[in-house]
């Protein structure tokens, strides 16, 4: 499986739980936020992992400090375009098992 159809995937998971898609792969000089969606008033930007099984980790481990810093940097690079900073959340969307079947949502899985 691609990362491209785990997003897709991902991306499903979270509109049928009410979120609202606001931006996909948004990319800048500092990184790539995989999934920008609205949970009510709250920004949420969505990390996307899949691991087709537990070695090394599983996908939860592959989230590690130095790509945290990334995705931090990249989604203040985000905010500085707005015109007001609304309330705001990391979100990690793990998938696992062979076809992405199996969904672990963690919301505020990290932040600053």
């Amino acid at each position: 499986m691609k990362g491209s159809d785990a997003e897709q995937i991902a991306l499903t998971y979270l509109q049928r739980q009410n979120l609202v898609l606001v931006a996909q792969n948004y990319r800048c000089r500092f990184g790539e936020i995989d999934l920008i969606m609205r949970d009510g008033a709250t920004l949420v930007f969505v990390e996307v992992r899949m691991r087709s099984n537990a070695a090394f980790g599983g996908a939860a481990t592959s989230i590690t400090t130095a790509k945290q810093a990334k995705l931090l940097h990249t989604a203040r690079h985000y905010l500085s375009q707005l015109n007001s900073e609304p309330a705001c959340r990391f979100d990690a969307l793990l998938l696992s098992g062979s076809h992405g079947q199996e969904i672990e949502w963690i919301k505020d899985a990290f932040g600053e």
